[in-house]
């Protein structure tokens, strides 16, 4: 009986521990699971944060598997060079950062329309003076009368206003399209319509009193085609001043904001519609933002995915409707309490990055000090050779290239930076420093520092298509409260605009001698 007791227990203890041990695997199970889709949630976000790259950029670099494009090559990539031990191959290297062409967008033929549009109305204002002098010419030649002399000075004249006016049409309106706007340019409708309907009036005007009447006066038609020269180039006057002019002086203070990082810049505009304000802010942001690095991100976005994967909630009452809003709820207040702790990790983990950034960068400092180095004492001894054996700064930026290529691509994936430096880009500012003679701070600077967004290769910035967001009519000018948005793909700009307020000065009169005084001196002051 001590026995069946003693077999009984020893059954029961081991269905318990059977059955906890399934409830462990089936929990490790659910962990892996759940471990597996967010890891795989994360792998998509990160494949599709940039997308002028054709790679997808992993949040820590560091500890990236060995790409196709050759990610790891300075690691893994040998060649033999006089100042350095570490050696890379030529040809490992031509795979170094080179990534596939993002899509080009095909030029569509509405692109070259306004242009087309110009070009057709300046052949018509070219042609209809003349038209005016030699038809007279061609239908009743026998009836007109003789061109004196001032009829002659009126020739003259129309000749050099009609070269004036091509010109100066030449250099306002025929210029390649710098973007392709959403709506049509209000001014530059205005005064396409204003010069047809002026060449509409002197065609009307010459049909009904001078080719019906047959009008023998030559002079007073060419002092007719005179009108018409005089009357368009006052009519491109105003296209001055309402094209080029009236937006000069400052009238709204733009704040344009970056939606991902926050940065932020200040401009001074005149009076402009709102998809005019929207170019000229992209204009300006090529070349006053730093380049936007999508990796930069990533960080924190891992770091709160994190904190979320390792709670888990459990419903003990069942499933019930409420369920899916109880574990968000849970979830919230739970990472709440964590928050206490979470600037540690947070502190800690900068402090780290930071460490690595300094070391990295003084490998690369003392790398590319040494190579440039070699490159003066190989200098030194090319003008001991012939002329004919003399290298070229692109053969001696290949050659140098490996002696630093390791430490710069340890610094660029440490400041996760590899996605806008190619190999081919990096050996031509080598080139060029080598050239012009450059010091190892200047060559370094493009790198250790971020720059604006054109001074990186092509693919950051070229096939960049932008869209307008705006409660108000494009078309529109801006007003004192007006935003709008610039959205891409990554990201977008938040844009608010300001009136500059009115100042006043006031004037106040300071009397020459107002500031003068007399020193007193006693002469029985002690000395």
């Amino acid at each position: 009986m001590d026995t069946d007791s003693i077999h009984s227990g020893y059954s029961h203890h081991s269905s318990r521990s059977r059955g906890s041990n399934k409830q462990s695997e089936r929990s490790s199970r659910d962990r892996h699971k759940s471990h597996s889709r967010d890891s795989s949630s994360r792998s998509d976000k990160n494949v599709t944060i940039s997308a002028s790259s054709a790679q997808p950029h992993q949040p820590d670099q560091s500890s990236a598997p060995t790409d196709a494009q050759d990610d790891n090559w300075g690691e893994t990539t040998t060649a033999v060079t006089g100042t350095s031990d570490h050696s890379l191959s030529q040809e490992d290297l031509a795979g170094f950062g080179k990534e596939t062409e993002g899509p080009v967008e095909k030029l569509k033929c509405v692109r070259f329309l306004p242009l087309a549009l110009s070009l057709l109305l300046g052949l018509l204002v070219l042609i209809t003076p003349l038209s005016f002098l030699v038809l007279p010419k061609l239908m009743w030649h026998e009836r007109l009368k003789a061109c004196d002399t001032a009829c002659e000075g009126l020739f003259l004249s129309l000749a050099f206003k009609l070269l004036i006016l091509l010109l100066a049409g030449w250099a306002l309106f025929v210029r390649p399209a710098r973007a392709s706007l959403p709506r049509i340019a209000v001014f530059r409708a205005l005064l396409g319509l204003l010069t047809l309907l002026l060449l509409l009036s002197y065609w009307l005007f010459f049909g009904v009193r001078i080719l019906d009447s047959q009008d023998d006066n030559y002079q007073g038609i060419v002092q007719f085609a005179v009108s018409l020269v005089d009357a368009l180039l006052f009519t491109h006057y105003l296209a001055v001043v309402l094209l080029e002019i009236r937006h000069l002086q400052p009238c709204f203070s733009l704040c344009v904001v970056r939606s991902t990082d926050g940065e932020t810049n200040h401009y001074n505009l005149g009076q402009l519609s709102i998809q005019r304000a929207a170019l000229v802010i992209l204009e300006h942001y090529y070349k006053d933002f730093s380049v936007h690095n999508p990796a930069l991100l990533t960080a924190a976005k891992s770091r709160a995915a994190k904190h979320l994967a390792g709670l888990k909630v459990y419903n003990v009452d069942g499933a019930g409707s409420d369920a899916a809003t109880a574990q968000s709820r849970a979830k919230i207040a739970a990472a709440a309490r964590q928050r206490d702790t979470s600037h540690n990790e947070l502190y800690y983990e900068e402090a780290e990055h930071d460490r690595r950034v300094r070391k990295r960068k003084a490998r690369l400092v003392v790398a590319v000090e040494e190579a440039f180095t070699h490159v003066r004492r190989l200098q030194e001894e090319e003008k001991k050779k012939p002329p004919g054996d003399e290298m070229d700064p692109r053969e001696a930026a290949q050659a140098i290239f490996p002696s630093m290529a390791r430490a710069l691509q340890k610094y660029l994936r440490t400041t996760r930076q590899q996605h806008c430096h190619s190999m081919d880009s990096i050996q031509a500012h080598l080139a060029f420093c080598i050239t012009n003679n450059m010091t190892p701070k200047a060559f370094l600077e493009s790198y250790l520092m971020t720059g604006p967004t054109m001074q990186y290769t092509r693919e950051c910035w070229q096939t960049r298509q932008w869209t307008l967001v705006s409660e108000a009519s494009v078309t529109s000018p801006l007003r004192h409260g007006s935003e709008f948005q610039l959205k891409s793909s990554d990201f977008s700009l938040v844009v608010t605009s300001k009136a500059i307020p009115h100042l006043k000065l006031s004037e106040e009169y300071v009397h020459p001698k107002s500031h003068k005084f007399v020193l007193e001196l006693q002469s029985e002051t002690s000395v």
